[in-house]
């Protein structure tokens, strides 16, 4: 997993306002879950980074939490991920209480997942995508969320969040996973008729399967960063970059 900096962001001397996390929850019954988050600070919020950052190690540890004190993947509602998100919206207010900031100046998406042996589930606000292997085939979860008007989409921090919240919860095993943010969306969808390029993750996933890291391969998510930096992706966006790859599958 890795974030990189557009090179729009480079040019105004702006940091990285994407943001991922990842954490791993064991139940008292010793299941596994993972949990995945990315966000994409808006880029006309002066604290966009900053919220970035904590409305995806928020939800991470909510959820570990969750797991912790014996809940079940399979059992998560959108009642209970709405507590969730209100629970984002507090520790955002609480920093602004300390800032002198508003709440709009934390702006960001947030896409995550929660992934246990034999279910997951899937939520988000916001652009980008999550997409899954399906099958051999690579599907979307929810199409990113695009408002009328370019470079529009919506956001945690606004007063909507709960109708624009997407959720969903799959009943069986997720062999294989991708979050991004949208600044990587021009290369991995087809708009036009809304699917997957799945060459491009077919491609990006073999040193995956190859990995016998336990948790996040901190070398392929060097690697990773450098491609994300890259001339050929530079080439196709100048947005910041963000993009977690997760298997099960073995090489």
């Amino acid at each position: 997993m890795a974030s990189a900096a557009g090179t729009s962001h480079i040019a105004a001397e702006q940091r990285c306002q994407d943001a991922h996390f990842h954490v791993e929850a064991t139940g008292p019954d010793g299941e596994r879950t993972m949990v995945l988050a990315v966000s994409d600070g808006a880029g006309t919020a002066p604290l966009a980074e900053v919220g970035a950052g904590l409305v995806c190690s928020t939800f991470g540890r909510l959820v570990a939490a969750y797991v912790g004190q014996g809940g079940r993947i399979e059992n998560i509602r959108r009642p209970l991920v709405e507590r969730w998100i209100a629970g984002l919206i507090y520790r955002l207010e609480m920093h602004a209480a300390h800032t002198g900031a508003a709440l709009e100046d934390y702006a960001c998406t947030l896409l995550a997942a929660a992934v246990g042996d034999r279910s997951a589930v899937f939520l988000q606000i916001g652009d980008g995508a999550i997409v899954q292997s399906v099958g051999g085939s690579w599907r979307y979860v929810f199409w990113p969320q695009h408002g009328e008007f370019a470079n529009t989409t919506n956001f945690i921090t606004s007063t909507h969040r709960l109708e624009a919240l997407e959720f969903d919860v799959a009943s069986a095993p997720v062999e294989e996973l991708a979050l991004f943010t949208d600044g990587l969306e021009n290369l991995v969808l087809k708009k036009a008729t809304r699917a997957v390029h799945a060459p491009f993750f077919e491609s990006m996933f073999p040193p995956v399967r190859r990995s016998r890291a336990t948790g996040v391969d901190a070398d392929l998510s060097r690697a990773l960063n450098g491609y994300l930096s890259s001339a050929p992706v530079n080439d196709r966006t100048d947005d910041d970059k963000t993009l977690i790859m997760a298997s099960r599958r073995q090489a």
